[in-house]
């Protein structure tokens, strides 16, 4: 899979992805509206609201963007309904040709560790037939129980032909708090990366393992030296735009290929309606606004490697 996600970045020239985080306070008013109105102010009006709006946001873009990331987090909190729009989403955007980078941040051991490899990236057995539950390309997974916690999902990679993005620096604020620790005088997130290099050479497609890392964009100088550390990896980069990270900050996340890393926005593309740059687009053409948002973010990006 990580082949296909480079074969799609190179056809946009887009190293972005979309996530896809719907908060009901995005959603505009005209859309909740009928959804309740179907529905009622119920876990089902609520997902059908969420549904309609990442409909509409990839029909949007799903033409200049190589990859989506949806949060589960934003459909679990709508119970069964959330979740079976977060499958209908990743369904829906694979058939329009994109890369689903499943966000869910799992971490265990064992066989529970193995059960969330094979319910996101997976096929299960039932009986005569076999079925993949959720059917991302990619899942995040938080390495902090060590192998034990990746080995099942190294193994569901391999045959699967499936990707991680392993938790190296995460770009929020706190994250410091642990991966920043000094560890026989160096930082863990530089050890948690050389874990990653390890186990991405174990597991490689082409040119790229299927095994790449989280590092935000908010950690620049950090992102330079975890860069050199884990050269076969892709390095997935949250925090760009409405957290704070610049374009200019991430070439160094970039190999000299033009290649090795995917930029994400999550808000600054699915509400950027509510943003005043794009505010004259209105609520009602919100979908257009998150167009103008992506076209405007790869021209960004791209620039930045350009000048660099």
């Amino acid at each position: 899979m990580i082949d296909k996600l480079i074969e799609n970045i190179k056809k946009t020239n887009a190293p972005v992805v979309v996530g896809l985080d719907p908060m009901l306070n995005y959603i505009p008013e005209h859309i909740v509206r009928k959804a309740f109105a179907e529905f009622g102010e119920t876990l089902e009006g609520a997902a059908e609201a969420v549904w309609q709006y990442n409909k509409a946001i990839v029909d949007a873009t799903y033409d200049l963007i190589p990859a989506v990331k949806p949060q589960i987090a934003m459909y679990e909190q709508f119970g069964i309904p959330g979740l079976q729009v977060f499958k209908r989403t990743v369904d829906y955007c694979q058939r329009k040709g994109l890369v689903v980078i499943g966000d869910v941040k799992r971490g265990d051991i064992g066989s529970t560790s193995a059960a969330y490899a094979t319910a996101h990236l997976g096929t299960i057995q039932v009986g005569q037939k076999a079925f993949m539950p959720f059917g991302e390309d990619f899942a995040t997974v938080n390495p902090y129980l060590g192998t034990d916690g990746i080995k099942p999902f190294l193994d569901v990679c391999r045959e699967a032909k499936k990707g991680i993005f392993i938790l190296v620096k995460t770009s929020n604020p706190s994250s410091g708090e642990f991966q920043d620790r000094q560890i026989d005088g160096r930082p863990l997130y530089e050890l948690v990366g050389e874990k990653v290099a390890e186990w991405a050479d174990s597991c490689m497609g082409e040119a790229y393992s299927y095994v790449g890392a989280v590092v935000g964009a908010t950690y620049p100088e950090m992102g330079k030296v975890l860069r050199k550390i884990m050269q076969k990896s892709y390095i997935l980069v949250p925090g760009y735009g409405a957290q704070g990270g610049k374009a200019a900050d991430l070439v160094h996340y970039f190999n000299k290929d033009g290649l090795g890393a995917i930029v994400n926005s999550s808000r600054g593309i699915i509400a950027a309606y509510k943003q005043e740059k794009y505010a004259a687009f209105g609520a009602e053409h919100f979908a257009d606004a998150s167009r103008q948002a992506v076209l405007d973010m790869i021209a960004d990006i791209n620039g930045a490697l350009g000048a660099r």
